[in-house]
């Protein structure tokens, strides 16, 4: 059996250029795909506060619905068309359509939803339905008697 010197650092420079290569070549957008919004929720008493990142998307191009349960957003972020007469362009920008289903922490009154859309952030106030607000559960204690 003959022993051999390893060296991990040369296998980690191996990796690193492999990679490099791979991120060199151009990507499909087909392939790349496109990443849902991510959502961030807060709340009080009287409303859900959700707010979904969408930067880059025409407000147009956004559409959202909302039931008692959960808010649906859909969109689409579409390419600029550009020439480049030197080559190749490299994008890391992800285009194509998306959809997201949210479901929310609190039945909401979905009447009343006031969206507010700034620096690519969609603010969607979502008051809670009264149902919600008002809810007192009275527990039942059972007796055990010996």
């Amino acid at each position: 059996m003959t022993l051999v010197h390893w060296t991990p650092w040369q296998e980690i420079d191996t990796i690193e250029r492999r990679l490099n290569r791979l991120f060199d070549q151009d990507i499909s957008p087909s392939l790349r795909g496109f990443s849902v919004p991510a959502a961030e929720f807060s709340q009080d008493e009287e409303a859900v506060y959700l707010n979904l990142e969408a930067p880059g998307i025409d407000i147009n191009d956004l559409d959202i619905q909302v039931t008692e349960k959960a808010v649906s957003i859909s969109g689409e972020r579409k390419s600029e068309t550009s020439s480049e007469t030197q080559g190749k362009i490299r994008s890391e920008f992800n285009y194509g359509k998306f959809q997201r289903v949210v479901p929310l922490p609190a039945r909401v009154d979905n009447t009343q939803v006031k969206a507010e859309y700034k620096d690519g952030i969609v603010h969607l106030t979502l008051p809670k339905a009264e149902a919600e607000k008002n809810k007192v559960v009275k527990v039942e204690i059972a007796s055990t008697t010996a």
